[in-house]
């Protein structure tokens, strides 16, 4: 009986393995990017006043490639510097946009300013130079290959989609949470069964030792 209990013991006490713990750190890595991404593509620019923006072609590769969501900072003209990536309408006034590089900064007799644009993987300059007025505003960070996603996300699919993808973040988060505070508090419980059950089978055993000394003896 003994041992049937011993070996019951050690099967609830055996320490999970190897593969476990990987599931977990990758299930809890995962999470950590998700809730990370979303911040950086949902919350940070709708707390700033930012708009994310997909990019389309490949003018600006490498640096953002097709499918890159740029999130585009409000920026004053005055702000901008030779060597920032500015997303700024095609024409005045017309939704098309287009994100390059600012290469050179010109100013005319009445001191107005106007910008000289260029894709980082294009041979030339463009063609027209940029009014501040056309100007949407400075790429402030970029997250690649979510840029698809937001596009598909556009209206009114963001508006259900997004909060329910929040409350399955938070509720596998909370899952997670209270899976490892069970999972140590049987571990502990586990330790204490086994512990007494190893001091009851000790306890048995000496007492069994004690009986068949006192038979021999007689």
């Amino acid at each position: 009986m003994s041992e049937r209990r011993a070996a019951r013991t050690e099967s609830e006490t055996k320490p999970r393995g190897l593969v476990y713990y990987i599931g977990v750190a990758v299930s809890a890595g995962l999470l950590a990017l998700v809730l990370l991404v979303g911040v950086m593509v949902i919350v940070v620019p709708a707390a700033t006043g930012s708009t994310p923006m997909t990019v389309l072609t490949g003018s600006m590769e490498p640096t953002y490639p097709p499918g890159t969501l740029v999130i585009v900072r409000p920026t004053d003209a005055q702000e901008i510097r030779i060597g920032d990536a500015i997303t700024y309408q095609i024409e005045s006034g017309k939704d098309a946009v287009v994100t390059h590089r600012v290469v050179s900064i010109t100013q005319d007799t009445k001191g107005e300013v106007s910008f000289v644009t260029k894709g980082d993987a294009n041979g030339a300059a463009d063609a027209l130079p940029v009014q501040p007025v056309q100007i949407k505003g400075k790429v402030w960070y970029a997250v690649p290959w979510i840029g698809y996603a937001n596009n598909l996300l556009n209206g009114d699919l963001r508006g259900w989609l997004i909060p329910t993808i929040a409350v399955v973040l938070f509720l596998y988060a909370g899952y997670m949470l209270a899976s490892g505070i069970t999972s140590a508090v049987r571990k502990r419980r586990d330790a204490s069964q086994a512990e007494a059950d190893a001091q009851s089978v000790d306890d048995a055993e000496r007492a069994d030792e004690s009986a068949s000394d006192i038979s021999h003896a007689r």
